[in-house]
């Protein structure tokens, strides 16, 4: 029986490796090329584009084609998460770093069940939602629009108009979309599709009321609003705060009628984490070192910062190795003027400064 789940762990690991994950359509690919074909034909290569994904599985290629533009966007929710990724990060020993030439972008830092993938799954969904609702609105997409809903209610002193970007079907279809390949038994499965529900909500939760007025000279006598996504640097940040906070938490297992996995926390006298908080089961590995395995390139040669106490601190960054200090020459613009009619002259002031590099 030991040897029997062995295999089948193996065998899993082995598929997970083949496949990898949506966010791989962050990586380049080929555009269909469109000119000179008939409508007919536009719509059999862009079946076929989706059909060649061989990470997805069979429900996300039959969103995927849904719509000519779903390719795009979906790619768009990819380049966009991993960009916010690596801004996030960009400080610390995992700078959510991609691999080149790998069946996923991340390497196999996500295979461990870990804070980092946590904050990775939950940015993943939330910036499909969010690249959804806006294709949506721009009338990129078939099956949506704006979002009409919520003109139902009556305010007080404004009413709604305009068009609202439709942050339900987002939703929807993040979780269709990216919810589909999770194992609900598994413990990694009820770990991702609570980060997955939690990045969604961090979207939904800053949907942000625009209004504008009309009236005679002025005077706001009618306000239109609408609703309007955030900017993903917005949700980013809240998932970073979040992930800062991340509750380490395990799987227990509830009797009533049938078995019912639940996430707690890993201590009975931590605070259990609601449904906007992100949750982990393994401890991160270590990212200090170079591991070719894992994706992880260490941090050697990243640049510190000497004065901080910070992630960003030569302390910290670099691992207790200590760190080099460089003088580089720097340039920039120094010295600069309005001329008449219509530009500004600016000098080049050149300085050397110190640059720090860990060990």
């Amino acid at each position: 029986m030991k040897l029997f789940w062995k295999v089948l762990f193996s065998l899993h690991l082995l598929i997970e490796t083949v496949l990898g994950n949506w966010w791989n359509l962050a990586a380049p690919v080929r555009p269909v090329q469109t000119s000179n074909t008939s409508l007919e034909t536009f719509i059999s290569m862009h079946k076929e584009s989706c059909q060649r994904f061989d990470y997805l599985v069979e429900r996300q290629k039959q969103l995927c084609m849904l719509s000519d533009k779903m390719v795009q966007v979906l790619q768009t929710g990819a380049q966009q998460a991993v960009e916010e990724c690596q801004h996030q990060f960009r400080n610390s020993r995992w700078n959510c770093s991609t691999v080149d030439n790998s069946t996923d972008i991340f390497g196999g830092v996500l295979k461990f069940k870990s804070r980092e993938s946590a904050f990775v799954h939950a940015l993943s969904a939330a910036a499909l939602a969010h690249a959804v609702a806006r294709a949506c609105s721009r009338g990129e997409l078939n099956e949506c629009s704006c979002d009409a809903r919520v003109r139902k209610r009556t305010p007080r002193h404004w009413q709604w108009g305009g068009c609202s970007e439709d942050i339900r079907y987002g939703e929807k279809f993040s979780r269709d979309f990216v919810d589909v390949k999770e194992n609900k038994e598994s413990d990694e499965g009820i770990m991702n599709l609570h980060n997955n529900e939690a990045g969604r909500r961090a979207v939904r939760g800053r949907m942000q009321r625009v209004c504008k007025c009309h009236g005679m000279s002025g005077s706001c006598s009618v306000r239109v609003c609408w609703r309007r996504l955030p900017q993903l640097r917005i949700v980013g940040d809240s998932l970073s705060t979040r992930y800062e906070g991340a509750s380490h938490v395990k799987i227990v297992e509830r009797k009533r009628g049938k078995n019912i996995r639940k996430l707690r926390p890993i201590h009975a006298d931590m605070k259990k984490p609601n449904k906007t908080d992100l949750v982990y089961l393994e401890d991160s590995p270590d990212y200090c070192e170079p591991n070719d395995e894992l994706g992880i390139l260490g941090t050697r040669g990243r640049t510190c910062n000497r004065t901080s106490a910070g992630l960003d601190g030569c302390r910290l960054l670099c691992c207790g190795r200590g760190y080099q200090t460089r003088v580089r020459d720097h340039e920039e613009k120094c010295r600069c003027r309005f001329v008449w009619c219509c530009r500004v002259h600016c000098e080049i002031c050149r300085s050397k400064r110190d640059h720090h590099v860990c060990n």
